[in-house]
């Protein structure tokens, strides 16, 4: 987008660059009804330093510092840490936002896009079916995943049906990439109508962002967690070569 000043609007702000949304979420700036005011008046308003702002905004055209993690050089309860605080504190800080904007914009606008209202409904189920799924993960299939390093090492441990476990995820992993794609397909590739508020174009760009994330969230894990593990208990299955909807197009 062209160079943010303080004169430009919030609402010129964010919809030159949708994910701008978040920082003003987290500064609690009105980017919707309030989009009309210019970024010097909005941060007046909320006793913000309009050039830290600018920075902050600024900072999302630049790209990430660092290279990629290496999942493949990780151990496997190192990649847990990873999976849990790169794909599941995610999950945890971005399903509640897409919840609320799926139930509004489809609520305001779904007279004059009726497929709001069908996103809105996989939206609700594939919130679920992910909250419980990285749930089990966290509270039961990795820590049985962790106590592996334990048994490479000398330990003895058992560990209870973990390719039945693995399988399972992976299924769930399937079900959530065919969600991925409905919402691809229900928003015309997460293009938003001209007339589009805000919200509406902040809600786009948020599900592009989640399918991204989850991409690399079920790679990691379909390819080169689950894989391991089995190779560590010794009894490798066919989650070392199954194709998964999920994963595709990485």
């Amino acid at each position: 987008m062209k160079e943010i000043t303080t004169e430009t609007t919030i609402g010129e702000i964010v919809r030159a660059v949708p994910a701008t949304s978040r920082i003003f979420e987290n500064l609690k700036i009105d980017y919707c009804c309030g989009g009309k005011k210019s970024l010097a008046e909005a941060c007046r308003g909320k006793g913000l330093d309009p050039a830290t702002v600018i920075a902050m905004l600024s900072a999302l055209d630049q790209p990430a510092n660092g290279a990629p993690a290496n999942a493949d050089a990780m151990g496997l309860s190192e990649l847990c840490d990873h999976i849990q605080q790169a794909h599941h504190g995610y999950l945890r800080e971005e399903l509640p936002r897409l919840d609320f904007m799926t139930r509004k914009v489809a609520a305001v606008h779904g007279e004059h896009e009726p497929r709001l209202f069908e996103l809105r409904k996989t939206f609700e189920t594939f919130n679920a079916e992910m909250t419980t799924h990285t749930n089990e993960e966290d509270e039961i299939v990795f820590p049985e995943i962790r106590k592996l390093e334990a048994k490479s090492n000398g330990g003895a441990v058992v560990i209870l049906n973990l390719p039945a476990s693995l399988e399972k995820l992976e299924r769930e992993h399937d079900s959530a990439g065919a969600a991925l794609e409905q919402f691809k397909a229900l928003s015309d590739n997460y293009t938003p109508p001209d007339w589009a508020c805000n919200t509406f174009r902040a809600l786009y760009d948020g599900l592009a962002h989640l399918e991204k994330n989850m991409h690399q969230h079920v790679h990691k894990e379909n390819n080169v967690l689950f894989p391991k593990a089995l190779a560590v208990a010794g009894k490798p299955g066919k989650t070392e070569s199954k194709p998964h909807a999920a994963s595709q197009h990485l």
